[in-house]
């Protein structure tokens, strides 16, 4: 009886010790979705393209050229940095800015998938960029997406507009991909450049899903559905489809197509909206015949055509990991790390 009274006591603390745990964990769970959704969720992260690229020339010429070539050539890159910072300073004790002469391009990346999940960061990214821009600055936004919902890629596209409201000239930039939803966003710049071979157009609408009511049948499986409202639900995966219901989802999708359809024509009124407005796709230079485009050029041409003249600064919205997603980062880091040194292991040559 001693051991079982023991062995029960032994019991109820080890219940005790993991139910303390879990309270824990779960406090902490919820304390970290608290604060992500009452906390700012992330920061906006800037960086100079053109001391980028000066950077980058600067390692190649010292590749390339020779030490004298190389040491003399950084000797009068001093002189005239030294040069402008005096200009500078007397510029600002005569209180003017000599900065005000360079125009700004601010470049962001809007990498879409189904859901247009990158919308959350565009829209961080766009106020921010919005609360400091100055007459004669532009803005370039390089999209690569194949399309998607259409409430997803509407917000997107609607985020760009802000832009065009607040009279900022907006370029848009595809050196792979956008169509449907893509060009939707696309559509709303100014100006639109893409590359020889990249996919534009597919202004279209689709919608498809499986109908398992045979098979349910053929297994003696009922399904029901209700619903309140006439057309609730028009089609079903697991009912019985009725030819009034694909008739109504049919309109539906012509709808959806009419205003897509419009928007395109309000932000392009030059296109012939009906000989594009087919569902096909185009390339680059196909896309300028049809005037989906304005020019063939690479996003790279564009920047590059900008960094002598323009102060030129790429925007990204980070969003901040929780501890979840930084234990799990770690974890992934230490596995790759055995996994290389295992690997290296094993190409060693025997002793």
């Amino acid at each position: 009886m001693e051991f079982l009274f023991e062995f029960g006591l032994f019991l109820a603390q080890a219940v005790t010790l993991v139910a303390a745990i879990l309270i824990l964990v779960a406090g902490m769970v919820s304390i970290g979705q608290r604060q992500r959704s009452e906390l700012q969720e992330g920061h906006i992260e800037i960086r100079n393209l053109n001391e980028k690229y000066k950077l980058i020339g600067s390692a190649i010429r010292e590749t390339v050229e020779s030490e004298d070539a190389f040491k003399d050539q950084r000797k009068e890159e001093k002189k005239a940095e030294k040069k402008k910072a005096k200009q500078e300073k007397k510029n600002r004790k005569k209180e003017e800015s000599p900065e005000q002469d360079r125009k700004r391009l601010y470049v962001l990346d809007f990498d879409g998938d189904i859901k247009a999940s990158a919308t959350d960061n565009l829209r961080e990214e766009i106020s921010a960029i919005l609360t400091e821009i100055r007459t004669g600055d532009e803005v370039l936004v390089k999209v690569e997406s194949p399309g998607g919902l259409v409430h997803g890629y509407g917000l997107a596209a609607s985020q760009l507009q802000r832009f065009r409201e607040a009279d900022v000239p907006l370029t848009i930039a595809v050196d792979k991909v956008a169509a449907s939803g893509g060009y939707m966003m696309a559509c709303v710049a100014n100006h639109i450049v893409a590359a020889p071979f990249a996919v534009i157009g597919s202004i279209g609408v689709l919608a498809q899903l499986p109908n398992f009511h045979r098979l349910l049948k053929k297994h003696d499986i009922d399904f029901e559905l209700f619903t309140a409202g006439e057309y609730k639900r028009t089609l079903t995966m697991f009912g019985e489809n009725t030819d009034k219901g694909r008739e109504k989802f049919t309109q539906e999708l012509e709808d959806t197509h009419g205003l897509f359809k419009q928007f395109v024509s309000d932000n392009r009124p030059q296109l012939n909206i009906d000989a594009v407005a087919t569902g096909e796709v185009w390339y680059g230079q196909q896309a300028v015949d049809k005037g989906l485009v304005d020019a063939i050029m690479t996003s790279d041409s564009f920047l590059q055509q900008h960094l002598a003249d323009w102060d030129v600064y790429e925007v990204r919205f980070v969003h901040k990991k929780n501890w979840q997603e930084k234990l799990g980062l770690a974890a992934e880091v230490a596995m790759e790390r055995s996994f290389l040194k295992v690997l290296q292991r094993s190409q060693r040559p025997p002793v």
